[in-house]
């Protein structure tokens, strides 16, 4: 080449470099400061298996995020018995090659997991994670946190504090309406008495895979974790499914900000309005070489390493939150009987408000002076903690310094569903609902009986222990309260502690436990919900006299099934064989022999199929008379009524 032209060439690269260092964003790098990360306490069962889901589900989650230009993707591989649920997801403002930087340093930092079934990395610029089950619909979870800067700005606090919280309210109220649930906004305000103007700038994003209420109530929470932080000059909010983030200083392009009005102003438009654009004045030629020129620049570079910080989140990577006594007795006004929201077999349970506004339930466990030392009681707790399943009250935290054991739930304001079946709210349910709530708890069970790492029998499935959350979605709780099926053991006789009227014949009467016990009181269930019927109870206008196990039985028999159909729902909401179909799989779940009860996971194939059930036999179930039912509350759960129920059985079904 000749020395002229290689002087130009030179030139030219130089004067790229010269305008890819003046023309790039602020801030752009793949921002790898480590905020948060932790690895799960459980180690995969399978480490070839898992290995192998892993690599692969890494490598397809770095091919969407690189060569599909995607800043956000989800990945899964379920080969074998470990299998490996992944999320990867970069701010938007970062180029495709910083993401692409940011996504390998959070590969290399969560290997350090070695072979823990789940972990999580989270960075300023992206976050990593992946789990042994799906967890995609995740928004906010125990240990969500605040993460402050170390320093507070120096002029203007309170009009930097006030400029701060409108515009992460601003953020709080967009953010969910925006497609793609990311906004990057610049606020600038005035500072009275001819100060310097003060200037702020904010992210939200919240994981793309949950709903607009699940982003609404985890940058509710993120919200209120930052107030801690002003007038800090910066504050980050992480949680399992946003991010929310101020600073004093830029670290996003101004090309990428997000005008709020339209999603603030009444009736506006969902669509997302961010402004968009490359550096003014570079053509087409040009931008190629920059980016070519950029590309090379960056990856030239080594990822930042970050410090290893605090777990994150998720209580199946941090275990639970250990909360003080005295702040969970004043949560509750010391536990008084206005905050009381029920009472069950385990305990009472309280309605407690949090020092950050958080509701929970806070429920005094009636086991203190059983034979459970506090070792085995933390054990136990740690496992249910790692509970996850959007079907399942999610455990919180616990309390075992004071003089009492409590536990910590998340609060669910609808309440249990035996108030919307046989209680002031009686009727108020529709079909719609009414199947919800029963394929959800199908759901609940089958992941604590076959997808959990060790089989948990909730042995008290009731309509008082199913849940409800403002959407009536259901969730079980008091799940794990009880003894854990140990896995190479298929029966186990233990002491009776159950419901009578939900039990299956075989527990109360013989102690003989299996997950199959669950399944004949999800039957039971299922029946409560069609009908609205309690089961030891009979309705004023049957002259017969019949329980509601016997009524389904033989209105089976006589294939007038519709007739146990609650006649508060309008027939016009539900199909006839739909419901006759549902019928016939809760009488499956209650019959007399355990092996002739299917488990949950194909209780759950069934309700989803569209087609009508095989011809499977069925026999008559055991009836318990009803002049032996306990009297009262139908929650009373003993050792004596179960041995009294023995006398009871009055019908048993031939063979």
């Amino acid at each position: 080449m000749a020395p002229k032209a290689a002087t130009e060439l030179a030139m030219i690269w130089l004067w790229l470099l010269l305008v890819a260092l003046i023309a790039a964003p602020a801030g752009a790098d793949p921002q790898t400061r480590l905020l948060n990360q932790g690895c799960s306490q459980y180690n995969a069962s399978d480490l070839s298996d898992f290995y192998a889901n892993l690599n692969a589900t890494f490598s397809d989650l770095g091919d969407q995020l690189g060569g599909g230009g995607k800043h956000f993707a989800t990945a899964q591989q379920t080969r074998g018995s470990s299998p490996v649920y992944a999320m990867a997801q970069c701010r938007n403002y970062l180029s495709v090659a910083d993401c692409s930087d940011c996504f390998a340093a959070a590969e290399k930092q969560i290997r350090n997991c070695s072979a823990a079934n789940g972990a999580r990395v989270i960075y300023d610029g992206c976050f990593l994670r992946y789990e042994s089950n799906g967890f995609y619909d995740q928004t906010t979870l125990p240990g969500n946190v605040g993460l402050c800067g170390k320093q507070t700005v120096s002029r203007n606090a309170a009009v930097f504090t006030s400029a701060v919280e409108e515009m992460l309210s601003d953020l709080q109220v967009a953010t969910p309406k925006i497609n793609g649930f990311f906004a990057a906004v610049k606020k600038e305000a005035t500072a009275s008495g001819g100060g310097e103007n003060v200037t702020v700038y904010g992210v939200a994003q919240c994981a793309e895979t949950v709903t607009k209420s699940g982003c609404e109530a985890c940058l509710e929470v993120a919200y209120a974790n930052l107030q801690s932080c002003l007038p800090d000059t910066d504050g980050r909010a992480v949680d399992a499914g946003c991010f929310l983030r101020y600073s004093n200083a830029s670290f996003f392009a101004q090309n990428q900000t997000t005008n709020l009005a339209p999603f603030l102003s009444n009736g506006s438009s969902s669509k997302k309005a961010i402004i968009g654009g490359v550096v003014g004045g570079v053509g087409a030629l040009l931008l190629l070489l920059l980016i070519g020129f950029f590309v090379w620049f960056k990856r030239s570079r080594k990822p930042q390493a970050g410090a290893r910080g605090d777990i994150l989140g998720a209580t199946e990577l941090q275990g639970p939150v250990n909360y003080r006594f005295k702040d969970l007795k004043s949560a509750t006004n010391n536990f008084s009987q206005e905050n009381k929201l029920g009472e069950g077999g385990f305990g009472d349970v309280y309605k407690g408000t949090l020092r950050n506004g958080k509701l929970v339930a806070v429920k005094k466990l009636a086991i203190g002076q059983s034979q459970r030392g506090k070792a085995e009681f933390e054990s136990e707790v740690k496992l249910i903690s790692n509970v996850h399943h959007r079907n399942l009250v999610r455990l919180l935290g616990c309390s075992n310094k004071g003089p009492e054991l409590l536990l910590v739930y998340e609060y669910m304001a609808n309440s249990s569903l035996d108030r919307f079946l046989f209680g002031e709210r009686r009727g108020s349910l529709n079909w719609t609902q009414r199947h919800d709530i029963i394929m959800g708890t199908a759901k609940g069970l089958a992941y604590l009986h076959e997808e959990f790492h060790i089989c948990i029998i909730h042995r008290d499935i009731k309509t008082s222990n199913i849940l409800l959350d403002n959407d009536f979605h259901p969730k079980i709780a008091d799940f794990g309260l009880a003894r854990l099926l140990p896995e190479d053991q298929t029966h186990l006789s233990t002491r009776f502690a159950g419901t009578l009227g939900y039990t299956a014949p075989e527990y109360s009467i013989h102690g003989q436990l299996s997950e199959k016990a669950d399944v004949y009181s999800y039957g039971v269930v299922v029946l409560e919900i069609i009908s609205g019927q309690k089961s030891n109870e009979i309705r004023e206008d049957d002259p017969v006299g019949e329980y509601l196990l016997e009524r389904a039985w033989k209105l089976h028999e006589r294939n007038s099934h519709i007739e146990l159909v609650d006649e508060s729902l309008d027939p016009e909401e539900y199909e006839g064989e739909t419901m006759k179909k549902i019928i016939e799989i809760a009488l499956m779940c209650i019959q007399s022999s355990p092996a002739a009860r299917p488990t949950m996971s194909e209780v759950v194939v069934l309700l989803k199929s569209k087609d009508s059930l095989s011809p499977r036999p069925l026999t008559r179930p055991v009836f318990v008379d009803g002049n032996l039912w306990p009297k009262g509350d139908a929650s009373t759960s003993t050792a004596s009524s179960a041995s009294n129920a023995t006398a009871s059985i009055s019908r048993v079904s031939g063979r």
